[in-house]
């Protein structure tokens, strides 16, 4: 099957070059399509600018989540399953001062640049309470020096450079989670950074452990949460009087749950069965009788 023909969207022509198996299928929102795929120059010698295969994995993209690239999901939907096709998709080219450029979109020195601009807008988010979106442009801003540092070797001097802008992103970004009552995010990353910096940068590990032991006693682990508050004034004895505070509310709080825990369960226990008073003897009374043993008979000789 060759048959060229336009989908029912403007700029994008289909060729079929393998059928694929059974019907369309019904593609929801959240459906994960796995695919290879391979860019093509569209000219005479029609080079090859992109393969997955090279790669070793296919490629991945969930329906619905707004790919960067969204005509993929125009593409793909079109499918069944084991179909192989090409298409040609008409460019859409913008002055680059004309939109506000994507990270996938930018070089090394424009990522670097929008770092700052990134965390400067965060920050001012915060002040407005606007935590959800703060913790965007701070994850943004981390995705920017994730890339540069890919390249980099790890644990070099420039990629260790990368990771010490990172981390106060991350952790801002953890406090803005913190804010929003995502606890578990908040263990994610502050776990994944006192792993990565092994001590090298102490006064940023004591934010990771506040931020930690703050999550950890959110979600009622009463014992990880202290030996992380107690880490924070172990590394810096200026908070032992905030650490104090954290530890008095901390057991207020466990104190609580354990008295709700037992209030709520208790309508649950059985009640306790009294028991009877001992019976008196009286005519009132049934009383056993005197049952004399038998005596066996008696032979004579």
């Amino acid at each position: 099957m060759n048959e060229m023909y336009l989908l029912n969207v403007e700029g994008v022509k289909k060729k079929i070059l393998h059928g694929g198996r059974g019907e369309l299928p019904e593609f929801k929102d959240g459906s994960k399509l796995t695919f290879h795929f391979q860019t093509l120059k569209d000219d005479f010698e029609r080079m090859v600018i992109d393969d997955s295969r090279q790669a070793g994995i296919p490629m991945e993209i969930i329906v619905g989540k707004l790919f960067k690239i969204e005509v993929w999901e125009t593409l793909l939907t079109s499918m069944r399953i084991g179909e192989v096709a090409e298409f040609w998709c008409d460019a859409i080219v913008d002055d680059p001062s004309s939109y506000k450029r994507d990270t996938w979109a930018m070089n090394k020195e424009e990522k670097l640049s929008a770092v700052p601009v990134l965390h400067s807008e965060g920050n001012r988010l915060v002040l407005l309470k606007r935590y959800q979106e703060a913790a965007a442009k701070y994850q943004e801003a981390v995705i920017c020096l994730r890339n540069v540092q890919a390249k980099e070797k790890p644990w070099a001097e420039d990629w260790l450079s990368l990771e010490k802008l990172i981390m106060p992103l991350v952790l801002n970004y953890c406090q803005c989670q913190l804010e929003l009552g995502e606890y578990y995010e908040v263990l994610e990353h502050t776990t994944d950074l006192l792993q990565k910096d092994n001590g090298n940068h102490p006064g940023e590990n004591v934010k990771a452990y506040f931020k930690r032991a703050k999550a950890h006693a959110a979600i009622w682990n009463e014992k990880e949460a202290r030996e992380d508050f107690l880490r924070v004034a172990q590394l810096d004895p200026s908070l032992g009087a905030a650490v104090k505070k954290e530890l008095r509310l901390l057991g207020e709080r466990m104190r609580e749950k354990h008295v709700e825990e037992r209030q709520r369960y208790q309508g649950f226990l059985p009640n306790p069965v009294t028991a009877e008073p001992p019976m008196k003897a009286g005519s009132d009374h049934i009383t056993s009788p005197n049952v004399q043993e038998p005596r066996l008979p008696t032979s004579s000789s």
